[in-house]
């Protein structure tokens, strides 16, 4: 099969490198993609939201399978623009992409579906958020409703952040379109992981468990990000717990889904927390996490090839995926200024020798460009550097070896990734 993945980012990076391994792979090509991409795939400037670019591009190319990787394209309708020209894609249509394009139709959905999720209002009036803040109090979340690149949740503990954060998303328009509307919700406490399920429409896979770091500093402080690193198995996720979110969370929302007219296909990731009333749903992506995408894929034992096809195909009844025992552990190193302005074309040396520092290390381009036969930072998140080990300490440790070979100045990461999961190991449980 010829196959295209749509996208630029670690998580494209990760695809591909798994995608190429597969014996129905016969060429690659990716768009855009980055320097990383570039070692493994035929790489093409066509941008992931250039519908009509990417149609022409498959077309051309003679693609049998498009992968899509970002939301960006999903929710503007690049699988249905595709498959309507007879090109097999995977990813949800537009109308399923709702699920992430509009947290408000998600919480809609949740209700008249009876899926556990925080209580809510969703308006387009900052008068009303601003009331609904005061009556309900700190902490509280505030979030843009559109797609926010991962940055459009405000998760309050004072009331005049909150206030603050109605006022740069529907007055100054930090956001643009995306916090026209927004959703104010109710503050839900626990332990935050991710759950991916493959998805056919009616048939649910979950993948293995992960959890990533969403704040840009050590210890879980500063702003959020679209995530500084993640690791898999996530401890917290149990057999029991895993049982329930799928009985709970996944299948009620797919069946909610189809009553809807808008069945899902493709991979649905829920974020979830871990509450002392079971598991509730925070939100949904309609696409792999990043950084989890690279962890995951880390410890996939299977073939990704046929399991994309088969969501695609309604055939994942016929389905299983196998996992490898180890721990996988990714750090993602950002450009300085970031989550706010990354500086970008800074010169980024020791990438061979952090590929070498320790066993079982891959390291995936997140944000990167060749310029002058180096490589350089072209994004925010600019790297995730990922290893396996038999524990996630043993992964974490790995993982910051090859970190430590990397010689970039301008670059920073967090150096707590795996903490939670580290500390259960060395307590027994």
């Amino acid at each position: 099969m010829r196959i295209l993945v749509v996208g630029s980012g670690g998580r494209e990076h990760a695809l591909c490198w798994a995608l190429r391994s597969s014996p129905q792979c016969d060429a690659l090509l990716c768009a855009p993609g980055n320097a990383g991409i570039a070692a493994i795939a035929d790489c093409r400037a066509v941008a992931a939201t250039d519908l009509d670019g990417i149609l022409k591009l498959a077309k051309a190319e003679r693609i049998d399978f498009v992968v899509v990787g970002p939301e960006a394209p999903l929710v503007l309708g690049l699988v249905d623009h595709l498959e309507a020209h007879g090109i097999k894609c995977f990813g949800p249509t537009k109308a399923a992409a709702e699920l992430e394009g509009s947290k408000g139709f998600t919480k809609d959905l949740c209700a008249k579906y009876g899926v556990p999720t925080g209580t809510y209002l969703r308006t387009r009036d900052p008068i009303a958020a601003k009331a609904e803040i005061r009556r309900r109090g700190a902490p509280i979340v505030v979030k843009a409703d559109g797609l926010a690149a991962g940055k459009g949740v405000v998760v309050a503990h004072e009331l005049d952040e909150a206030l603050e954060a109605v006022d740069a998303m529907m007055l100054d328009r930090r956001f643009g379109d995306a916090g026209v509307e927004i959703v104010i919700e109710e503050f839900l406490a626990g332990e935050e992981v991710s759950f991916f399920a493959l998805v056919d429409g009616t048939t649910a896979v979950p993948l293995a468990s992960a959890q990533d770091h969403k704040a840009v500093g050590d210890g879980d402080t500063g702003p959020n990000t679209g995530g500084m690193g993640a690791y898999s198995p996530a401890p917290a996720l149990t057999p029991e717990v895993e049982s329930q979110v799928m009985d709970r969370i996944i299948r009620p929302s797919l069946a909610g889904m189809a009553a809807e007219g808008k069945p899902f296909k493709g991979v649905l990731f829920a974020g979830l927390m871990l509450t002392d009333k079971g598991p509730q749903l925070i939100e949904y992506n309609v696409r792999f996490g990043d950084p989890e995408c690279e962890v995951l894929l880390r410890r996939l034992k299977s073939d990704l090839l046929p399991a994309l096809l088969a969501a695609r195909d309604g055939t994942l009844d016929q389905v299983t995926l196998a996992w490898r025992a180890e721990a996988a552990l990714g750090v993602v190193i950002a450009a300085e200024g970031y989550p706010g302005t990354p500086r970008k074309g800074t010169v980024i040396a020791g990438l061979d020798a952090a590929g070498g520092a320790a066993p079982s290390v891959e390291v995936f381009h997140a944000g990167t460009a060749a310029k002058n036969g180096a490589i350089v930072a072209d994004g925010g998140r600019v790297l995730v550097v990922t290893a396996l080990g038999a524990s996630v300490g043993e992964a974490q440790s790995r993982a910051y070896q090859a970190v430590d070979a990397i010689r970039w100045p301008e670059g920073f990461c967090r150096r707590d990734i795996g903490w939670r999961a580290v500390a259960r190991e060395r307590h027994g449980g």
